[in-house]
């Protein structure tokens, strides 16, 4: 009967973790995911949306680095991670 006992004490704890997986980590998993695509998709003409919210154009991409007309004229530079969204994907 121990052992029944250990075993009914460790199921609500079970039950939890899988609760937690499938609301919390799961989730935040599919993000990260879709995230990842969207920077790697990036391209040339792309109107994206910094995490900083400055509104752009990607002018130019060098490796982990984006050139983003914000302005006419007025192009900064920004790394990959800084693009929060794309507005409009160009297809």
């Amino acid at each position: 009967m121990n052992q029944n006992g250990a075993l009914v004490q460790l199921v609500p704890f079970i039950a939890v973790a899988i609760i937690f997986y499938f609301l919390l980590i799961r989730p935040q998993q599919k993000q990260m995911k879709e995230t990842k695509m969207m920077l790697e998709a990036l391209k040339s003409g792309d109107k994206v949306i910094t995490r900083g919210g400055i509104i752009g154009v990607i002018t130019a991409i060098k490796q982990d680095e984006i050139e983003v007309e914000i302005a006419k004229g007025v192009k900064t530079l920004f790394t990959r991670s800084a693009i929060g969204a794309v507005v409009n994907p160009q297809k």
